[in-house]
């Protein structure tokens, strides 16, 4: 059903009009909103606004409310033109009634129940690259779950930069265009070492924070170097229920987070959890290794470490990890503003490791899955 046929019956006032569709909900729309939104307001091929708000009237007033053919044709009080709206465009914009323009998430917390290679997406290079509805739901996969897998990607060293061409934009940092994680002597990161790493995310001390990253296995350790991955989301849920007042003071404690090498010196503050406006989850910024002294205040310092350790203890939590050993030609993308990510230690002396790392600009690969969706549908995953 759609036009028309969707609406009961209209209504107006000087400040609102009313929509009674057929389903029984009610949409509202202000005056304001409606003047703000006229389609010959904006540029017919781009859609970008001609106008700015301090062009409009402050108080446009509705004098009329006509429907026909599809749409609802308003007048206005002052004003000459009127001004028509389709009724499948209002439909789409009511608040209570529009679709999410983000593909929805959905959060996974005990990992360790989980089993990487049946529960996630993979695909291959070639398919990826070819077959644009195939990408397409790669990436739904990937933006649903936070990580997503390929097989088969060449162990060469251009391997990584050809793999996820097709789903984003690499962002070059002062690693390059990739990084290679293997053990080297003297190491200005731990990552470059055998030791085991604890769940992270990669880079809270750069501006902006890496959007996903990828890392593609030339060499899998035959002994040790396990990868762990754990969804910071829900991890960030779970602490909200079980300890509202722990994750109400890490979403607005400022952390400093600080790089220091011979070539580099990068820092940023911001809070462990970060909520969007409407009090949702949007990324989890967590590296134990690359947190500055924090400035605060011997009073408050008590229950910002409370809070604090009670994530790490979260985090450390085996039931939620997901364990996953790469096996050579494998490559993992994951968000790296909700996936925390690890692995076990191993001997490179005795089994060498290599994998090669970049990251990928959060738009990029925001932008190809809607531009995708536009063509294959926005209908959610079963």
């Amino acid at each position: 059903m759609s036009g028309t046929d969707a609406v009961k019956r209209i209504s107006s006032v000087p400040e609102v009009l009313t929509i009674e569709w057929t389903d029984g909900t009610q949409s509202e729309f202000a005056s304001l909103w409606l003047r703000d939104n006229l389609r010959e307001d904006r540029d017919p091929h781009s859609g970008q606004r001609l106008v700015d708000i301090a062009d409009l009237p402050a108080e446009p007033r509705i004098r009329s409310a006509v429907l026909a053919d599809g749409a609802v044709s308003i007048s206005w009080q002052n004003e000459a033109r009127a001004a028509a709206f389709e009724v499948n465009w209002l439909a789409a914009h009511a608040p209570e009634r529009s679709a999410p323009r983000e593909i929805p998430r959905a959060i996974w917390l005990e990992g360790a129940t989980l089993d990487a290679s049946r529960d996630f997406a993979w695909q291959t290079p070639a398919e990826l690259r070819g077959n644009p509805a195939a990408r397409f739901e790669w990436l739904r996969r990937l933006l649903r779950d936070g990580i997503a897998f390929f097989s088969g990607v060449p162990c060469k060293e251009e391997g990584i930069l050809e793999a996820v061409s097709p789903i984003g934009r690499v962002a070059e940092t002062n690693y390059g265009r990739f990084f290679d994680v293997r053990s080297v002597p003297q190491p200005e990161n731990l990552a470059y070492s055998d030791l085991g790493l604890g769940l992270h995310t990669d880079n809270p001390y750069r501006e902006p924070v890496p959007g996903f990253q990828a890392l593609h296995a030339l060499i899998a350790s035959a002994a040790g170097g396990a990868s762990l991955f754990a969804d910071g989301f829900a991890l960030a849920e779970h602490l909200r229920c079980s300890d509202p007042a722990a994750f109400a003071l890490l979403t607005r404690t400022a952390v400093p987070f600080l790089y220091r090498s011979k070539d580099a010196e990068l820092f940023a503050e911001r809070p462990l959890i970060q909520l969007s406006c409407r009090g949702e989850v949007t990324a989890v910024h967590y590296n134990s290794r690359s947190i500055a002294p924090l400035p605060i205040a011997a009073g408050d310092a008590p229950a910002f470490y409370s809070a604090y350790r009670r994530l790490a203890s979260l985090l450390r939590d085996p039931r939620f990890h997901l364990q996953y050993t790469l096996r050579d030609g494998d490559l993992v993308v994951f968000d790296n503003q909700r996936i925390l990510h690890g692995r076990t230690a191993f001997s490179s002396t005795r089994h060498a490791r290599h994998l090669r790392g970049c990251y990928l600009t959060r738009d990029s690969v925001h932008c190809e899955a809607a531009r995708l969706r536009r063509e294959f549908g926005p209908e959610p995953l079963a």
